[in-house]
């Protein structure tokens, strides 16, 4: 598969957001990957579906949403509405997972499971034929800027083990603490889609960084 970077806009500047949204997309982002959280599964509260739906209005690209919130199967639909081409939920977050994902892709949408550093690829085994998506997490879920948890590269090669055994079509995301020291690392542990905030956002050209990004792969 193709290496897809997912700038993250949790790291974008919201004052500007248009420009930072153009300029990644003009680079060859991939995806837009979009945090959201609701102050319960993880501590911080971002954003609802109307944020999601004003996103809409200025990407051109797929809408990524992460959804870091307790009890997901109750806002798939109005999250789709608004605009989210693929949903990503939290395998610790429902005791629904197989059901949410055939939900989702009811909705037109792709359907992805995420699964946090303390939880076992091995828990995907019943899920991964209905996945078109898997997010391996490789730091704790809920702050942007975190240091990249080393344990996630054996996890990424389980997944990708797994994902080419059994789903071959099916996406591997890997998210947190990337950057340039280590994007190639990700990459060649199975990740074909990584996902970055900081890297591609803090330094103030999102455009550049990315194309600097996608140079090293």
């Amino acid at each position: 598969m193709t290496t897809k970077i997912a700038p993250s806009l949790l790291s974008a500047d919201f004052a500007r957001i248009g420009e930072e949204i153009a300029s990644v997309e003009s680079a060859g982002a991939a995806y837009l990957h979009v945090d959201v959280m609701d102050g319960r599964f993880v501590p911080n509260l971002t954003w609802g579906p109307k944020i999601v739906g004003d996103l809409r209005r200025l990407a051109q690209l797929p809408l990524d949403c992460h959804l870091m919130i307790e009890e997901p199967e109750r806002q798939i639909e109005a999250f789709r509405a608004a605009g989210a081409d693929l949903m990503t939920f939290h395998l610790e977050a429902t005791a629904h997972a197989q059901g949410l994902l055939g939900r989702i892709r009811a909705l037109g949408a792709k359907a992805g499971v995420a699964i946090c550093p303390q939880t076992p690829v091995a828990l995907l085994e019943d899920l991964i034929d209905d996945c078109d998506l898997v997010l391996v997490m490789s730091v704790n879920p809920g702050r942007a800027g975190q240091r990249f948890i080393p344990r996630a590269m054996e996890k990424l090669r389980q997944a990708r083990a797994l994902i080419d055994r059994r789903n071959p079509s099916c996406e591997l995301e890997v998210d947190g603490g990337i950057g340039e020291s280590n994007v190639r690392d990700v990459v060649a542990a199975g990740a074909n889609v990584v996902v970055m905030g900081s890297a591609i956002f803090d330094g103030g050209d999102p455009g550049g960084a990315l194309r600097r990004l996608r140079a090293l792969l």
